[in-house]
């Protein structure tokens, strides 16, 4: 091991914490950033010091953030794009800046010098990029409406950190030589930036689709992969030429080639490397927290944190009441925008590079910012598990439970997409069901469309009386939930025998459940939709209609009595796995008979037709 290269040694060292570190964290539920960073604090400085260099380390990392934006701009096109011009500038503007006014009062209150204030009111006023699209991801939370509001909000912030850093040598107590002369060249540097971001739109609308398609042509996937790393190495470099943000320059490459035959060939490669940079950058941040800083001046620390998370929640919360975001949507919008940003690090070391405060105060705050960043996935967690369950039917329609006694020969019960169209197909032939369901604001859109349902758990005895169970003839079951569906089961077997269940079972497993209990009418949600989707890919491989109907069919057939045969032995594995592989087996003999029976008529039909 002596003799082994630094790089392989730190390798090994950070993939095995990684490794152990993730999926325990996963496993209490805390969520794959809290393993990076729990990572990062035990094989750092003050953890048990495996890694020093660790400066080095987030500056390589946080290109996993550039990869990340690249993706995200991949997926965004510039049509959709510029839609969301409004929310970008205008409540990105507003978060920015009224956060900033925030903390810069909140800092003159606790006397603060003003220069202070206003540097850490900016450089606090920016979230983490990587923590709150790390946990939008993970959440499927990107299509939603605080998804989009807090993306749009976040790019601004990768703006927004340009004006921020040209600021800091103006408000410098000491100007040095080279920092004056730098004022004197602002035009320069802004005449630069200009011509870098044309060149990037220019660039990727001309020259990049036509550079793709000529390494394609080469079929060497290998190249490809490094032509796009190319890529975006180099839309960072030149960003960072001209001190702007690398992760905005990526992202801009990402739009244009949004449109791009080669979009999807670009995600697949990327997205390795970016979740393994990804997941280094946390353990950086990790490993950057200064708990010598923390630990000389506790009491700082906690009221930075606390202090700056409290004013800017208020903020964002204000904000999101501003932006009519739905009230279950707002507790993870202001958590994932609370806390602070990887760019404040940053911010707060060029602030302290321009003396516009010592070194110790910018390790104080890039300390404090770390924290936040710790605690952010922490308090997401806590929100999931304590607030959410109190708030969720917060200001959703509370509906009164069915009380009105029904006799109707159906009853309905869940009235989502399965249990819609089965009703559709009802009121069509003129029969009125009842249909119950438990979810609020889906029966105020139903009755809006002048479906008559009612609120109501069709778990619940009384509930399953008042809706005519005694007298109907007919259930269709409904529910989404796998477990409710069996109680409602448990409950018509035991008080109302003569009514008979039509049931729709989620998966196999919850097909042999109702099969148990003696449901006999049971289907499978997805088995007819995919038998003819299965029906459209036979005919586009040239397949005749009746014969890709007829193969359909045949398999159908198969498949119910093999479920059949297999369901006394849905408890016993290793027989379930024989009997399907036997099942299986026999399907695909029986069809290579067919085929070959169609394919000598078909040469009897040739051989009929041809001239004597």
């Amino acid at each position: 091991m002596e003799h082994a290269p630094g790089w392989l040694i730190n390798s090994l060292i950070y993939l095995s914490a990684a490794v152990i570190a993730v999926p325990l964290s996963k496993a209490l539920g805390l969520g794959a950033i809290i393993g990076y960073l729990a990572a990062g604090i035990a094989i750092g400085p003050w953890g048990l010091g495996l890694v020093t260099n660790v400066q080095d380390i987030l500056h390589f990392a946080e290109f996993g953030v550039v990869l990340m934006l690249f993706l995200v701009g991949l997926e965004l096109e510039p049509k959709r794009l510029w839609s969301l011009r409004r929310p970008i500038f205008g409540w990105g503007t507003a978060q920015v800046l009224a956060c900033t006014l925030a903390i810069f009062a909140g800092a003159l209150a606790l006397g603060a010098d003003w220069r202070l204030a206003l540097v850490a009111g900016m450089g606090l006023a920016l979230s983490s990029t990587a923590i709150a699209l790390q946990v939008m991801g993970e959440r499927n939370l990107l299509p939603t409406r605080s998804g989009q509001s807090a993306f749009s909000i976040l790019l601004f912030q990768d703006v927004a950190a340009i004006p921020i850093l040209a600021l800091l040598p103006l408000l410098g107590q000491s100007l040095e030589p080279n920092q004056a002369s730098a004022q004197g060249n602002t035009a320069l540097a802004a005449i630069k930036i200009i011509a870098t971001i044309a060149a990037i739109i220019v660039g990727g609308r001309l020259a990049l689709r036509p550079v793709f398609r000529w390494i394609a042509r080469s079929r060497t996937p290998e190249i490809f992969t490094a032509a796009s790393l190319l890529l975006v190495v180099a839309i960072a470099t030149l960003m960072l030429w001209v001190d702007l943000s690398m992760a905005l320059g990526a992202f801009l490459a990402g739009v244009l080639l949004a449109e791009s035959e080669y979009r999807r060939e670009l995600e697949t490669d990327i997205e390795p490397f970016k979740g393994l940079l990804l997941g280094l950058f946390f353990i950086a941040v990790g490993m950057s927290i200064d708990f010598g800083v923390l630990l000389a001046s506790p009491g700082v620390v906690a009221v930075v944190v606390l202090g700056f998370l409290a004013l800017k929640g208020a903020v964002i919360w204000w904000l999101a009441r501003r932006m009519a975001l739905p009230f279950q949507e707002r507790p993870v919008f202001t958590l994932l925008l609370a806390q602070g940003g990887e760019f404040a690090f940053v911010v707060f070391q060029a602030a302290s590079g321009a003396h516009v405060f010592p070194p110790a105060t910018a390790s104080l705050l890039i300390g404090a910012v770390a924290v936040s960043m710790l605690v952010s996935p922490l308090l997401l967690v806590a929100n999931d598990r304590l607030v959410l369950p109190r708030f969720a039917n917060c200001n959703v329609p509370q509906l009164d439970e069915i009380s009105e006694q029904q006799e109707a020969p159906i009853i309905i019960a869940g009235f989502g997409r399965y249990g819609q169209i089965i009703a559709r197909v009802l009121l069509a032939q003129g029969m009125h069901p009842t249909v119950l369901d438990h979810d609020a604001e889906m029966i105020e859109t139903a009755r809006k469309f002048g479906y008559r349902v009612f609120f109501g758990d069709a778990t619940r005895l009384d509930l399953l009386r008042t809706a005519g169970a005694a007298t109907a003839q007919v259930l269709v079951l409904a529910v989404d939930d796998v477990e409710q569906s069996m109680e409602v089961v448990e409950l018509v077997h035991a008080h109302f025998p003569q009514l008979q269940i039509v049931a729709r079972a989620r998966d196999v497993g919850h097909w042999n459940r109702l099969r148990e209990k003696g449901v006999q009418r049971v289907e499978r949600e997805l088995f007819e939709s995919s038998l003819r989707s299965a029906r459209s890919v036979l005919e586009l491989l040239g397949q005749s209609p009746h014969t890709a109907r007829q193969t359909a069919m045949r398999f159908r057939q198969h498949n119910l009595a093999l479920f059949e045969k297999m369901h006394p032995h849905f408890r016993d594995q290793a027989k379930l796995i024989a009997v399907q592989r036997e099942g299986r087996q026999q399907l695909e003999e029986q069809m290579a008979q067919e085929r070959t029976e169609r394919e000598k008529a078909r040469v009897r039909g040739w051989e009929g037709s041809a001239p004597s």
